[in-house]
Formats: C-alpha cells, structure tokens, sequence
C-alpha cells in the first residue's frame, strides 16, 4: 500500500485537469470549425444589425463559426483597435473589419495580417494595401451613394436654393466619400448653394441632434439639407421635428441616408423626401462568402460592391425596394 500512494496522489491531482479538457471539448463541438470574427464600427446602428445578419446567414451556409464583437459605439477608435489586436493573436481564421478610422486601424491589421490571419475590409475603406495588408473590400460605393443623394436633393430643389450637408465624424472614410459624391452633385448646379458644410454631428443620434439644434438659426434659412449616414440622418430629424421644420406644409427638402424603421416612417410620414439605402445584409453575406473562398484557396474580388439605391415616397412600394426592407 505504501507503494502506490504517490500513484493514486498523482492520479487524483490529475482528475480537475481530465475535467477540464472534457469540459472544452463538450463546449466547442466543432473545434475543426473555420472561427471568423467579424468587427462591426459600433452595435447601435439598425446597419450594423444588418450586417450581422446577413454574416450569420453565411456562416450557417458555410459551416464558419461567427464571432460579432465591436465596440458599443462609433467613436471609440481604442476600443476597436484593442478588438483586433486581441483577434490578431489569438488564432482566428479570419478577420473581417469594418475600420472606424482608415488609417488608425491600419497597424493592428497589419499585425493580424503578420500572424497568419487574413484581414477583408468591409463597409469603410482602409488605408493600406489590397492583396498586401487586407484581401478584398466589401463595400457600398460610397461616392456614388452621396452623389445620388445630391442629385435627388438637387431634384427636389429645381436646382436652386440654400443647402446644409451635416458632416458624420472626422476620419471616416465611408462617409467622408458620401459627402464628396453629394458636394459634387451640387456643383452641377450653379443655383444651389451650400452655405452650411462643415459641422460634424458625431458617432450618435443623440450628438447628431445637439449639433442640430446648435444649427436651428442656419436650418431655419435652408432649402435643403442632406445628412451621410444613420445617425446623423436620425439626429437631424429629431431636431428638425422638434422645432416643427419638416412635415406638412414646411418647404424644407431633407435627404438622409440608411433604412432604419424610424427613418422609413419618417419617408411615409413626408418628414423626409429620400433615403439613400445601402444593402447591410449582402455586404455581411458577401464579406463572409469572400473570407471562405480566400480559405479555400480562391481569390476573391478585389472589391465587392454591395449596391446602393435611392427610396423616395414614389418608389417605396415597388419590388425592388420592398426586397431591400424585407416587405
């Protein structure tokens, strides 16, 4: 019996670790499982919903495993840099990223990228290299939006009058393409001007709104006023309400950007003229469908556009359209 007491001591010092391996085996039944993380710009925005969904549609038709992290809004650069650092370690096989800052966000990816880990660029345009420091870009074509925004404002407008664009947010390369594309599309127009472009509203509806209605003295002269994104275009709209500026009667044209619910109700209700949409749930289907085939050793497009489309009260019940909001 004396013998074998250090065999049983050491067998039963080796039972919590059996456990344990058991354990992680029960929770990752696939651990053979492609792990695809995809790193939203914030989780507040009905777009990013969007995206999500339509990444987990692939990952389900792909057998990859999706992990959504982003931080909670769209303004903590730190945040999201920490998000990719950690994945750039940790042995993911794949990273998609929506950058919240072109150029920030560019070394933690070029440190994911120098651990084996390929890095596709969804929603906003990184400033580095495709096929060096990400694979593809899975984007709206963001100039294009903008420019169509304005060409519809401009429309709207008979091609004259006092014009607002309300900027997003400094270093977003998204809508910093937006609201070059709507500021060409009002240079066509030699009776338009815009007398307005240089406010920022901020990552949130809630700063979009205070911005707004620091700006109520400016709106109450405009004829027009375009906004780049959700947030803004919801932030806008809340003050604009507020101070009874759009709706029945009032001559303000007001052409925003995304498809939230909020946002369509406010197009139906005549409180805003039209609504740039892009087509979130394709970009996170297509982006997915592209880190896989990169996987499986088959370049994919070297840029991805996932489409852009104007709503207007005159189009809102046509197929296309309901297609776009799941009508």
């Amino acid at each position: 019996m004396t013998r074998s007491l250090p065999f049983v001591v050491l067998w039963a010092a080796l039972l919590p670790l059996a456990a344990g391996v058991a354990g992680c085996k029960k929770d990752n039944p696939n651990p053979n499982a492609r792990r695809i993380v995809v790193i939203p710009k914030g989780n507040t925005h009905e777009h990013w919903k969007g995206v999500r969904a339509g990444a987990e549609q692939a990952g389900k038709e792909t057998g990859a495993e999706i992990v959504w992290k982003g931080p909670l809004q769209e303004d903590d650069r730190a945040g999201q840099i920490k998000i990719v650092e950690q994945y750039a370690t940790e042995g993911v096989s794949g990273i998609i990223l929506a950058p919240l800052d072109d150029k920030a966000l560019l070394r933690p990816v070029r440190q994911a990228v120098s651990n084996k880990i390929p890095v596709l660029i969804i929603d906003s345009p990184l400033a580095g290299e495709q096929g060096k420091d990400f694979i593809s870009l899975c984007a709206t074509d963001n100039r294009k939006g903008g420019y169509l925004g304005g060409k519809e404002l401009a429309r709207l407008l008979g091609g004259k009058g006092k014009v607002v664009l309300l900027r997003y947010q400094e270093n977003s390369a998204s809508t910093d393409e937006r609201e070059a594309g709507f500021l060409a599309a009002m240079a066509e127009n030699m009776g338009i001007d815009v007398f307005s472009k240089n406010q920022y509203a901020g990552a949130t509806a809630n700063e979009a709104q205070k911005k707004s209605e620091t700006m109520l003295d400016v709106l109450r002269q405009a004829d027009g006023i375009f906004c780049p994104n959700e947030s803004s275009t919801q932030g806008m709209l809340n003050a604009l309400s507020n101070a009874r500026l759009v709706g029945e009667g009032q001559k303000l044209k007001f052409v925003g950007f995304d498809k939230s619910e909020k946002l369509i109700k406010a197009l139906e209700e005549g409180k805003i003229q039209a609504l740039v949409a892009q087509n979130p749930e394709k970009m996170g289907y297509e982006a997915v469908k592209a880190m896989v085939q990169h996987l499986d050793g088959k370049p994919p497009a070297a840029l991805i556009d996932t489409g852009v489309l104007v709503i207007t009260p005159e189009n809102l019940q046509s197929d296309e359209v309901k297609k776009l909001l799941h009508r």
